[in-house]
């Protein structure tokens, strides 16, 4: 699926043939933020996926890196671990690809690689054929008929591989949402209505931060996913919170120790909630919000019902965050507690 999709991307490009290595590269920047952003599992010892992890290991790259960077530093990389998982990449994927077009029985794919690409080279309208055999250097040309089909019908193709790419990594990765939102590098999240929201709450009461204790002010406010946008791929106001920048920027996507700061969330969220009864601005504010950022009406009818007490809400949103916060964890996001500068 890699594989093909940046094959795809390089005849819309314009570009008529490309190296192995080339393609490898672009597999792998492509997937950097599945990986090193998101925590999406490519598969059972996807070497993808280590060559992406062994990257994050030696390079020191935050996972938000730009693609243009990333591959820089892939293409210049000599690391003998990245290497091998390259090499191992390129074993059976470039052959088997079009095994549709061609009639080869099985013993015929067990040959040596110049056998096999002489073999497959005799065969008309190919996507790609191979101009030499040379380890990642490894060249092939695309087809000029196909490349004319894949770029009078991007659209199509380009939807197509979407869905399955996403049907792909759904299934690797059965518990976690948003997957179709963990495709691309990260997008800046607007949330100036949470933030209008929160600074309306401090013109009324007194806000503290939950991560350093600090008194908010509505210069230095941010608005952060107490379970990282990384992995919950939403905006949902039960999970938002006010911080300020610089502790927003240092949490980064890690998730805060659920025994040190949850039953902080807790606090500042009922709040919140307590301010929607009693002050008839802020309840017009949290109901336009709402429209955009509270999308269960299980999760509303529950969370904002009238007359709770601290506690009573303290266990309604514990029982919806948790299972978000655990699922997290188990999908490698680390745990991470303040310290003060």
């Amino acid at each position: 699926m890699f594989w093909f999709q940046v094959i795809i991307e390089k005849i819309l490009a314009g570009q008529t043939s490309a190296s192995y290595e080339e393609i490898i590269d672009e597999m792998i920047s492509d997937a950097w933020y599945m990986v090193a952003e998101y925590h999406l599992n490519l598969g059972p010892r996807d070497n993808l996926e280590f060559a992406v992890n062994r990257l994050v290991e030696i390079s020191g790259f935050k996972a938000s890196e730009e693609k243009t960077i990333l591959l820089t530093y892939i293409r210049n990389c000599k690391d003998p671990e990245v290497l091998r998982y390259k090499k191992i990449l390129t074993e059976n994927v470039p052959y088997r690809l079009q095994a549709p077009f061609l009639d080869l029985k099985t013993n015929d794919w067990n040959v040596g690689k110049k056998l096999l690409i002489d073999r497959i080279n005799t065969y008309y309208r190919l996507i790609y054929k191979f101009d030499r055999l040379d380890g990642l250097n490894t060249r092939i040309s695309f087809d000029e008929k196909w490349s004319e089909y894949i770029v009078r019908n991007q659209v199509i193709i380009k939807g197509w591989l979407k869905y399955n790419l996403v049907e792909y990594l759904q299934r690797r990765n059965p518990n976690v949402p948003g997957v179709i939102d963990k495709l691309y590098p990260p997008q800046e999240r607007k949330l100036e209505d949470i933030q209008k929201y929160w600074k309306l709450i401090m013109t009324v009461r007194p806000v503290v931060e939950i991560y350093g204790n600090g008194m908010l002010n509505e210069r230095d406010i941010s608005i952060d996913h107490f379970v990282p946008w990384s992995y919950v791929a939403n905006d949902e106001i039960w999970n938002l919170h006010p911080t300020t920048k610089s502790i927003n920027s240092a949490k980064s996507n890690n998730l805060p120790r659920w025994d040190v700061y949850f039953k902080k969330l807790s606090e500042i969220e009922y709040l919140s909630y307590q301010l929607i009864w009693q002050y008839e601005g802020i309840h017009k504010e949290f109901e336009k919000v709402k429209k955009k950022h509270l999308n269960s009406t299980m999760v509303e009818g529950r969370l904002y019902a009238p007359g709770l007490s601290e506690n009573e809400f303290g266990e309604r949103l514990l029982e919806i965050v948790l299972p978000v916060y655990q699922s997290a964890k188990s999908a490698g996001f680390r745990e991470w507690e303040y310290t003060a500068v």
